[in-house]
C-alpha cells in the first residue's frame, strides 16, 4: 500500500488497511465519516473542560459584589437558563427530527438547516469571533497561573512584602509551544483523553480553593460580608457599585456558556444510544457538576474574604501558605487551560480546513495526508496545511496575548455579544422552528420573554465590560510586568 493517500475530507481518518480488506464501511458511520466512539462520559468531560475554567476561582469576587441573596439567586438562574437551552441546542443537531434527520457538524450547519439566510452568518460571526477571544485570553490565564508558581516561592523565600515581579512573555511562549504540539491532533474526536485529563485539573484546583477558603473560615478569621455585597460609602462609590454588579452579573453567565462547542461536541457521540439522549445526559451531569463547585467555591469563598474578596484567590494571592499546594493547584489551572484551549480551538480549525477543502479539492497541500510511523504510537498522518495553519494561528494568538496583556476585558465584552445569540436566541428559535410552534401560543410568549431577559443582560455585561476596558487601557503601560 502506497505510503500516501489521497482523502476527500479533512476531517476522516482512514487506515489503508481498510481499504485492501475491503471492509472500509465497518468504520463509517451513516454519513461516511469515520465511526464515531464518544459516550455521555466523554461528552462529559468535554463540557467540564469548557465550562468549569479558572474562572470558578473569582466567583469569590461575583458573589461579593451580589451578595449572600442575589448571588446564589444569579448562579442558580443562569444554571436552569444554561440547561434548558442547551437540551433545546441537543435536539437541533439532527434535522429536520432529532433522531433521524441528516446530522449538522457544526453549529452554523444547524442554524442552516433550521433558519437559514443572514443568521447563519451571523451566527459564524458570534461563535468563531468567541472562539479566538477565548484562546487569546487562555494564553493570558495560563501564564498568569504559572508566573503565580514562581512568585508563590519567592513569597516563600523572602516574605509576602517583597514584590517578586515576574515577566509574563516567557510562560506565554512555553504555552504556545505546548499548543503547537497539540493542535496537530487532528479533530475533536481524538481529543477525550485531553478534555478527561483538564476536567481532572480543574476538580483538583477547584478543591483546593474550596479547601483553603474552609481552612481560613475554620481558622476563625472574621469577613465582612453582608446580604447585598460591597457596600456604597465603605468599599465602594455608588457608580463603582453598578458596574461591579454589572460585571459580576456577566462574569456568572459567561462562566455557565458552552454553546459554542456543544454541537461539535455531540459530533463526537457516536449514534446508539440517539446521540441527543447521550447528549442531554451530558449537559444534565456538566452544568449540574459545574453548579455545585460554582456554588461550593463562590459562597465558601466569599464567607473566607468577604467584600475584598481578591479577582483569584489563587494566582491573586488570597492565600499564601502552604505555598506547595498553592504551586500544584496553579500548575492544575495551567494543565487544565492547555487542554480547555484545544475544546475551543478545534472547531475553528475544523471550519477553517473544511472551506479550504472545499474551495481547493485538488490541492494536496490542503487535502493530502502524509502517513509517518511515530514510536510508541503507530501510525500519523501528517497534512501540511493543517501543519501550518494551525502553527500559524497558536503564534498568533500568542502575539495578541503579549501586545494586549489586558485583553481578558475585551473577551468579557466578545462573552457579552456572544451569550445572548448562541446560548439563548438560537437555540430557542431553532426550537420553534423544529416543532412548528404557534405564534403567540403560551410556550411561544414565555420563550420569548426569556430570550429577551437574557438580552438585557448581555446588554448590561457588555456595558460593564466597556467601562472595564476602559479603566484598562487607563492604567495599561506595554511590557509592564506580572
Amino acid at each position: 500500500m502506497a505510503r500516501e493517500m489521497q482523502k476527500t475530507s479533512m476531517f476522516i481518518q482512514h487506515n489503508p488497511v481498510d481499504y485492501e480488506n475491503g471492509d472500509i464501511q465497518k468504520n463509517l458511520d451513516d454519513d461516511g465519516r469515520e465511526k464515531r466512539t464518544g459516550t455521555w462520559l466523554t461528552a462529559s468531560a468535554h463540557i467540564i473542560t469548557a465550562v468549569i475554567g479558572s474562572g470558578v476561582l473569582s466567583l469569590a469576587w461575583a458573589i461579593a459584589q451580589l451578595g449572600w441573596v442575589a448571588g446564589p439567586a444569579v448562579l442558580m438562574a443562569f444554571s436552569f437558563i444554561t440547561y434548558f437551552t442547551s437540551t433545546l441546542l441537543v435536539d437541533c443537531y439532527r434535522a429536520p427530527d432529532p433522531v433521524h434527520g441528516k446530522r449538522n457538524y457544526t453549529y452554523m450547519d444547524v442554524v442552516r438547516a433550521y433558519l437559514g439566510g443572514r443568521k447563519v452568518q451571523l451566527c459564524g460571526l458570534a461563535q468563531y469571533g468567541n472562539l479566538i477571544g477565548v484562546t487569546v485570553g487562555y494564553t493570558i490565564t495560563a501564564s498568569i497561573s504559572m508566573v503565580a508558581v514562581k512568585r508563590s516561592n519567592c513569597f516563600h523565600k523572602h516574605g509576602h512584602h517583597v514584590k517578586c515581579q515576574t515577566s509574563n512573555y516567557p510562560f506565554m511562549v512555553i504555552f504556545a509551544c505546548i499548543q503547537i504540539v497539540l493542535s496537530q491532533i487532528p479533530n475533536f474526536h481524538k481529543l477525550s483523553w485531553l478534555s478527561i485529563l483538564a476536567a481532572i485539573m480543574s476538580f483538583a484546583y477547584s478543591s483546593i480553593g474550596l479547601g483553603l477558603s474552609i481552612a481560613k473560615v475554620a481558622g476563625g478569621e472574621h469577613a465582612r460580608t453582608t446580604l447585598t455585597g460591597v457596600t456604597v460609602g465603605v468599599d465602594v462609590s455608588g457608580s463603582e457599585k453598578v458596574w461591579r454588579t454589572f460585571q459580576a452579573i456577566g462574569d456568572i453567565a459567561f462562566a455557565y456558556a458552552y454553546s459554542t462547542v456543544l454541537i461539535e461536541i455531540q459530533d463526537t457521540i457516536k449514534s446508539s444510544p440517539p446521540e441527543n439522549k447521550s447528549m442531554k445526559r451530558a449537559t444534565s451531569i456538566g452544568v449540574s457538576t459545574t453548579t455545585l463547585f460554582y456554588v461550593l467555591c463562590g459562597l465558601v469563598g466569599y464567607a473566607a474574604f468577604g467584600n475584598d474578596a481578591p479577582g483569584n484567590f489563587l494566582t491573586g494571592f488570597g492565600f499564601y501558605d502552604p505555598f506547595w499546594m498553592i504551586d500544584f493547584a496553579n500548575i492544575c489551572i495551567a494543565i487544565h487551560l492547555i487542554g480547555a484551549y484545544q475544546v475551543f480551538a478545534q472547531p475553528l480549525f475544523g471550519f477553517v480546513e473544511g472551506k479550504c477543502s472545499r474551495h481547493w479539492p485538488d490541492s494536496k497541500f490542503i487535502t493530502r495526508e502524509h502517513a509517518v510511523d511515530v514510536p510508541f504510537y503507530g501510525v500519523y498522518y501528517i497534512n501540511f496545511f493543517r501543519l501550518v495553519w494551525r502553527t500559524a494561528y497558536v503564534i498568533v494568538t500568542a502575539v495578541i496575548a503579549m501586545i494586549f496583556p489586558f485583553f481578558n476585558d475585551f473577551l468579557g465584552l466578545i462573552g457579552a455579544g456572544s451569550f445572548w445569540p448562541l446560548t439563548v436566541y438560537f437555540p430557542i428559535e431553532m426550537h420553534i422552528a423544529q416543532t412548528k410552534m404557534p405564534k403567540y401560543s403560551f410556550r411561544w410568549i414565555w420563550l420569548k420573554i426569556l430570550s429577551w431577559i437574557c438580552l438585557v443582560v448581555s446588554l448590561i455585561a457588555a456595558a460593564g465590560s466597556v467601562q472595564g476596558l476602559i479603566q484598562s487601557l487607563k492604567t495599561y503601560k506595554p511590557f509592564q510586568t506580572q
